[in-house]
């Protein structure tokens, strides 16, 4: 498995910046063991590399402020949010000091009218989609975890809905972000676009945290639709799953969400969240318009669906059924773990063309099984972005092994299919070494960017590019 790499330490200025920090913020700053390592390590798979302190601000000033201790004594600087993040964005392999957002929870303006919310990084997608309720208002990116907007943004994540309302880099209109000298910029106004300079908030959107520090965040609202209807197919095989979805998107239904399980998965959801599916390969749909919008589209994908042999589709409006289905998938990881009791569950994703959606995935599944690993897959298939949950046994150095190549061949394959090593997990250290085999020179472009911006490298080192 990925053995992260350390990077030198700076002793000195980590102790000087703790002492200038601590007296500053009190018992807002924490040097204990536990909590350093439980900011080091989240979800992911990555060995530990716990920071030497964790501080809680509660303003963009107070990060600015952290931020400039930081590089007067040219520290590492992680930023932390709710820790659902899969590839050691979030280790600290120089060390230094872990700022958690998760006080910064404050929405600060909601501007109905104009479709759009003002927040702080520390406000979680399902906080925010309760708060806008009784206004007829949501927002739309749905990664699954109750991630923090802060964090969603700087992993450029994306979700269930993906398909219908984009990923986070299409919902942000603005940010403002404390960069590496512990100044304050903000990338943009609430304008639905500008021909404005340098596209600093897209710089930012997927950044990892390495530029900058994200504050605040401007993001694009959604009226909740006047109905929505959610279906469910099932099918003898993978590929024709798959082939299915390819033709509903290019037959151009506009389907909000479109997710796939294959039987694995959906034995695991039968057990874990008490359902009655067929063990075939599943899709859940979901669909938003008008009472007669969603009809008319659940039954043309009806039709598409037969053509592949789907079979047992149903649809429902019902609130309480819809709820049952997609909280199944969203359980996936946690149900997928009682497939193998004990074992850890280790996740990785690759997004590709929707044309070679169905050959990537049913040579994954081949790839697995001729290895003798146990994978169940799921996906946002509606995009070409699928997910392999490998089920290892951690005390076997074999199987450990086993899953690390598995992991590097589906990259390598999804690059080669012209797509790419990570649909929405991001690079941290985990797919750092595939961005280069992906985009060639373009990550010396990246690195030099880096190196203008954090010249002292003390932005989440380690992550993303080399310096």
């Amino acid at each position: 498995m990925v053995q992260a790499t350390l990077l030198p330490r700076n002793e000195a200025g980590i102790a000087a910046a703790i002492d200038a920090l601590s007296q500053q913020f009190g018992d807002r700053l924490q040097i204990g063991q536990a909590i350093c390592e439980q900011h080091g390590h989240t979800t992911t798979w990555i060995t530990n590399q716990a920071p030497d302190a964790v501080v809680f601000p509660t303003s963009t000033r107070e990060v600015a402020e952290i931020v400039a201790v930081c590089a007067e004594y040219g520290v590492p600087v992680i930023p932390f949010g709710t820790g659902t993040s899969l590839e050691g964005h979030v280790n600290a392999p120089a060390g230094g000091i872990c700022v958690d957002m998760m006080r910064m929870d404050q929405i600060i303006a909601v501007h109905a009218e104009d479709l759009d919310v003002v927040v702080q990084p520390g406000v979680t997608r399902e906080q925010l989609n309760t708060y806008l309720r009784d206004q007829g208002l949501f927002f739309p990116i749905d990664p699954g975890a109750n991630a923090s907007l802060g964090g969603m943004a700087a992993t450029r994540a994306s979700g269930t809905n993906a398909v219908r309302y984009g990923t986070m880099k299409d919902n942000v209109l603005a940010l403002e972000a404390v960069m590496a000298d512990g100044g304050v910029i903000r990338t943009a106004q609430r304008a639905r676009k500008s021909a404005a300079g340098y596209d600093l908030t897209r710089l930012l959107v997927g950044s990892e945290g390495t530029l900058g520090l994200i504050t605040e965040l401007t993001l694009k609202l959604q009226g909740i639709p006047e109905a929505i209807r959610s279906a469910r197919c099932s099918f003898r095989s993978v590929d024709a799953a798959c082939r299915a979805v390819m033709m509903t998107i290019q037959y151009g239904i506009p389907v909000a969400r479109i997710e796939l399980l294959d039987e694995m998965s959906v034995r695991a959801a039968n057990v874990y969240s008490g359902l009655d599916l067929p063990e075939t390969p599943l899709l859940l749909l979901e669909f938003h318009g008008s009472e007669a919008g969603v009809v008319e589209q659940s039954d043309m994908f009806a039709s598409i669906a037969e053509e592949f042999g789907g079979y047992g589709i149903s649809a429902t409006s019902t609130p309480e059924e819809r709820s049952k289905l997609w909280q199944a998938r969203h359980d996936m990881y946690w149900a997928s773990q009682q497939l193998r009791p004990g074992a850890k569950g280790l996740s990785t994703d690759v997004c590709v063309p929707i044309s070679r959606l169905a050959e990537c995935v049913s040579a994954a599944r081949q790839k697995a099984e001729g290895m003798g690993l146990l994978a169940p897959m799921v996906g946002h298939v509606g995009d070409g972005n699928f997910h392999a949950l490998l089920l290892i046994d951690m005390d076997s150095e074999t199987e450990r092994q086993k899953a690390d190549e598995y992991i590097g061949w589906l990259n390598e394959m999804a690059i080669e299919m012209d797509g790419t090593c990570t649909g929405e997990h991001g690079i941290g250290q985990g797919k750092r070494p595939y961005l280069k085999q992906e985009l060639g020179e373009a990550t010396r472009y990246m690195a030099a960017i880096k190196a203008a911006l954090d010249p002292e490298n003390i932005m989440n080192p380690g992550k993303i590019v080399e310096m």
